[in-house]
């Protein structure tokens, strides 16, 4: 099979759970024997091609972007020509211009949505983008809820129950110890042992900021990797606060994302928002056997982190609540073995790649019959 995969942004010049997705699922396909090819945008000035283990991605510069939502005149054209000759095409959600280019374009060829997360932000907006999100929807041949709570506590999931399945999100095993091994005297001599670690994007809804609230005048170490639009106003607030016991590392390759959690106690994420679906930063954890700590958002993490099993589970936007679960997890020895040994077997039970793979890998077969 031909598929075409859309998104907003990818590697390098993007990092996020959607792009990690991305880039796990293609490969998987591609090694299967399917040809897969991935059409984003960039924030460069012109546009351009390159290859990825087999994966041919096309980068169409952005010509505005309007509340995250890049928009690209070549994309639709691009988007024209490619079409017409992959079987399958796979949108990723959010993102509104791929709905105009579906509504444009016309294409004839079946098509999937994974739906990573509603529309929370851009409430306004939202009114008027409503009618065409619900015509791209409702013409999806299929659209993929990355976990059952979040199917079931989306408004928008809801109103197409003969059209939804479930496929969660997987990661493969990812680096070997000796891929490694070589950063950890490196980060150990930088950050310690035994702390806390953020990973991901600096988002607004990340919640970083009640974290850093909940560590205040505490001991309590954090590591927090990544970069992002909150960046500066985080540094600055944990500077205010003075918090010393919190080292920012920044954006991180996948060598030292490894050694970090080798070295942390535990993950953290602390989400405010429903614009943290589901989490993949979570998974690895789960990958590399840390407890987990999370807030319930009603969304795909808790299905990640189950409570009181892999890790704790806090309410949103409750410092203390959190700054409880750090303490606990600091502390309580036969609690944090038995969250670390679950965390591992709920990782080879439901978030290996493979399993993705796999189904993905049926569901677009079964298209591609039923359409030929």
């Amino acid at each position: 099979m031909k598929i075409l995969f859309t998104y907003k942004s990818y590697y390098p010049e993007s990092r996020g759970g959607v792009e990690e997705c991305l880039r796990v699922l293609m490969a998987g396909l591609v090694q299967k024997g399917h040809q897969c090819t991935l059409l984003v945008t960039t924030q460069k000035k012109k546009g351009y091609s390159r290859e990825e283990g087999g994966v041919v991605i096309h980068y169409c510069p952005a010509n505005i972007t309007l509340s995250s939502c890049p928009m690209s005149i070549s994309f639709l054209l691009k988007f024209h020509e490619l079409s017409r000759n992959h079987d399958i095409i796979n949108f990723h959600f959010p993102w509104p211009f791929a709905d105009l280019a579906a509504f444009f374009i016309r294409s004839s060829k079946p098509y999937v949505v994974t739906y990573h997360s509603d529309i929370v932000k851009q409430k306004y907006l939202k009114i008027f983008y409503n009618p065409l999100m619900r015509s791209f929807l409702s013409h999806a041949d299929v659209i993929v809820a990355t976990s059952a709570p979040y199917l079931h506590s989306s408004p928008i999931l809801r109103s197409y129950p003969n059209q939804t399945r479930v496929i969660p999100l997987g990661l493969s095993e990812g680096l070997a110890i000796h891929q490694f091994s070589e950063r950890l005297p490196y980060w150990q001599a930088n950050v310690g042992a035994d702390f806390f670690l953020f990973l991901g994007v600096l988002r607004y809804y990340k919640g970083l900021t009640y974290l850093l609230e909940a560590v205040e005048n505490t001991t309590i170490p954090v590591v927090i990797a990544g970069s992002g639009p909150e960046e500066m106003a985080l540094k600055t607030m944990a500077q205010q606060k003075k918090l010393n016991n919190v080292i920012f590392v920044g954006a991180i390759e996948e060598q030292d994302k490894s050694a970090l959690l080798d070295l942390c106690r535990a993950v953290v994420i602390p989400a405010s928002e429903r614009s943290e679906a589901y989490c993949l930063s979570l998974v690895e954890g789960l990958r590399a056997a840390k407890p987990l700590i999370s807030t319930e958002l009603g969304t795909g993490t808790s299905f990640v982190n189950q409570a009181n099993v892999t890790g704790l589970v806090v309410p949103a936007k409750d410092a203390s609540a959190l700054r409880r679960a750090l303490v606990q997890l600091s502390h309580d020895a036969k609690d944090y073995t038995g969250y670390a040994k679950a965390a591992r077997k709920r990782y080879e039970d439901y978030f290996r790649s493979e399993e993705m793979i796999k189904a993905y890998e049926k569901m677009f077969l079964e298209m591609d019959i039923k359409c030929t």
